[in-house]
Order: C-alpha cells, then structure tokens, then sequence
C-alpha cells in the first residue's frame, strides 16, 4: 500500500516511547515502516485506514495514496490425515495404472494457501433481441438483468497446482491474518494482473447474463456492475507428492471440503489399448454399417432432409467414437483430473472437447485421423514392451 502523510513538524530527540493510554491498533492486516511525521515513530497501518494514531505521541495522520485491497482467508478444516485419506483415494481407478495404489509411495504432505481475486457485484441491465419461437421463425425479445454475482480466478500461475476457482460462500471469510498464516502454513503471494483480473471478472458477468438471456440474436444490450468489491482470498490447500517407479507426480486436496482439486497420476496401458480398439470398432460400426442402413431407409423414405441429417449424424457420431477412442491411447500415458468445479470460470461459450460430441468441434481434432495408423504400430510396440518389463502381469 503506497501512502505518505503531512510534513514532520518536529524532530524528536530521544527514541519515543509509547504514550500512556494511547491507542494501539491491532495487528492483522497492517503495513509497517510508515513514520510518524511529529516524532519518527514506526506506524502500522491497517489497509483501508485513512486516519491513524501514532502509538508514541498519539498524534493523528491522514493517509494518503492507494487504499489496498481488502484481503481474507478461509480457515483450514481438513488436517493432515484427512488429507492422505483423500490423495490415496484419488490412486484407484480403471484410468490409472493397475498398481498405483499399492506401489505408490507419499513423499510430502504440507499445507499452503493459495490468493485468489475475488469481485462480487450487483449485475443490472437489459438485452434486446430475439429468441427461438419454433423450428423455423424468432420473436422479439426483452431480458432483464438484476442479480447478485461473484468470481473468483487464481492470483498466481497455477500451472503446477492445476486449480483455478474455489467454492466459497460469505460466511466463508475471515480477516487476513498475516502471523497466524505463516505460522501454520506456506503462502503464496499473488503474481497476476489485479486490472487483469477485474476485466475477466467483468467478461464473465457478461457471459452468464446473455447466457440467461438465451437469445439466438442480441441487437442491444447494456449492463453495468453495481457497487463491485474487489478482494484477495487466500485459501488452504494440502499439496501432496507421491513416488510411482522413480517419478515424481503431485495432488492437491481441498483444505476446507477434503475433496481432490487436482492431481497427476501414471496411465493403464491396457485401458488405452482397450480405449483404441473399441472405439475403432464402434466408430467404424456406425460409419459403415450405420450408414448403409440408413441409405438403405433413406431410399424408402419421402423426406430426403431427414434421411441427409441422419446419415450425417452416424457419420459424426462414428468419427468421434474414433477420435475419443484414439486420444484416450495417445494421451493417456499420465491422467491428468480437473473436477469441473475447480475450474477457470467461463467468459465466452465453449465447446467441451474431450466428450465425444466436442472432439468434432474444431478442425485440427480431425487431423489426428491421419496419425492412427501410426498409432496402431505403437500401441503393439508398448505392449510388447510392457509385456517384457513384467508390466502387463502386476
């Protein structure tokens, strides 16, 4: 927090000493090495504060400059044991290898707390513009917007940690202790752009307004953020490191709900394997044989749009079973779990693409077609090579 105060009007001549019955301020959320103008003393300064008493002279001051940001913590409630529990539980499943949970051995265990900006505001305004009224024509439209909002995003790079939204109410939050934190807890500064942060907050108020709106078409709009507070969140979090074959992989549990945010863990062989094999199988099913039945219908049938639709269909549904199939053996090597709530809050409409509907959605999934055939020969060689290392028989 940058601040100055009026001029020095004295210069003292011994070290001041406190004053009877003068008023200290309490320590939490204070900024130290201001001085004092009239007799040099050290002033902490609570962020927020624009008037504060010297605790030497009991001289008043008026702050100046940047007020700070208001800052919060949430307090841990999932301890050391209860975090293990988590991280182990994450170990099993049909996506990971067959012995993680047995093999892998946890290193680390330590809590830290991670900022996180904060802007809740009272979203209002209109949007104009029409919306669907059946399968051929829209209507007029007017949406009204006037309702309470609040985002969150990480204020760090979370590239190693994979978390970039936590669940939070109100209720939730307690005044930054900066003494308490660091004595229980390793905490990270924040590193990312406040006026950044604000513009994202804004672009996914946006978002979720003409989201409710639904309007296929919007032709005016005007909505505006109503007393918006900004703030820094710093929330508990467990990092969890665990050994696999001489490899490092790391999880990271919830310090309030014990659920896992984010974790890394080696992939099972045989479930890509089996990944690649039946999506081909399925996938060349629909486009083959789905295709032929229904030109076969589409022959009988008078409404040859309906008959074009549905060949387009199974031909999309097909190559997308290929595409999820062969990515779930190409990139399967290390699964990577992100829960949906963990995640960056939207901004702009997306398309998920690791379903099978969303690998279709962009151009360059369907170049990964060309690499299958490729693919087929590693897979044969993996498995040979598993089969020697004693990997396939754990």
């Amino acid at each position: 927090m940058t601040s100055f105060f009026a001029p020095n009007i004295s210069s003292p001549d011994v070290t001041p000493q406190p004053a009877t019955g003068a008023a200290t301020l309490p320590p939490k959320e204070q900024s130290q090495g201001l001085i004092c103008p009239n007799c040099a003393g050290v002033i902490s300064v609570a962020e927020g504060v624009r008037i504060v008493q010297c605790p030497y002279c009991s001289q008043h001051s008026l702050v100046q400059g940047d007020r700070g940001i208001l800052r919060w913590y949430v307090p841990q409630r999932v301890d050391r044991a209860g975090a293990e529990n988590s991280a182990r539980g994450f170990l099993s499943g049909i996506r990971k290898a067959r012995d993680l949970r047995r093999a892998a051995k946890i290193e680390e265990v330590f809590l830290a707390y991670l900022p996180f900006w904060r802007v809740e505001a009272t979203v209002a305004g209109w949007l104009f513009g029409r919306v669907r009224e059946d399968k051929d024509s829209t209507k007029p439209d007017e949406h009204q917007v006037f309702e309470s909002m609040n985002w969150n995003d990480a204020a760090i790079d979370v590239t190693e940690f994979g978390v970039h939204h936590i669940v939070l109410s109100r209720d939730d939050l307690l005044p930054f202790d900066n003494q308490k934190l660091h004595a229980e807890a390793m905490v990270f500064d924040p590193s990312e752009s406040q006026t950044e942060a604000f513009e994202e907050a804004r672009a996914h108020f946006l978002f979720r307004s003409r989201a409710q709106a639904s309007q296929t078409r919007t032709t005016y709009e005007n909505i505006q953020l109503l007393h918006p507070e900004f703030s820094l969140v710093y929330y508990p979090v467990w990092l969890v490191r665990y050994s696999y074959r001489k490899r490092i992989y790391q999880i990271v549990v919830d310090g309030v709900h014990g659920r896992v945010m984010y974790g890394k863990a080696p992939g099972n062989i045989l479930y890509r394997a089996a990944a690649l094999v039946v999506g081909l199988a399925l996938g060349n099913l629909l486009i083959v044989d789905g295709t032929a039945l229904l030109l076969g219908l589409s022959s009988r049938s008078s409404d040859d749009d309906t008959g074009l639709g549905a060949l387009l269909m199974a031909i999309v549904i097909g190559a997308a079973i290929i595409l999820y199939g062969y990515r779930q053996f190409r990139y399967g090597e290390e699964v990577e779990d992100k829960p949906k709530e963990y995640r960056k809050a939207l901004t702009t409409p997306t398309v998920k693409l690791d379903s099978i509907g969303g690998l279709i959605a962009s151009s360059s999934k369907l170049s990964e077609l060309s690499d299958m055939m490729k693919s087929g020969m590693a897979l044969v060689e993996e498995l040979e090579e598993a089969k020697r290392s004693g990997r396939l028989d754990e």
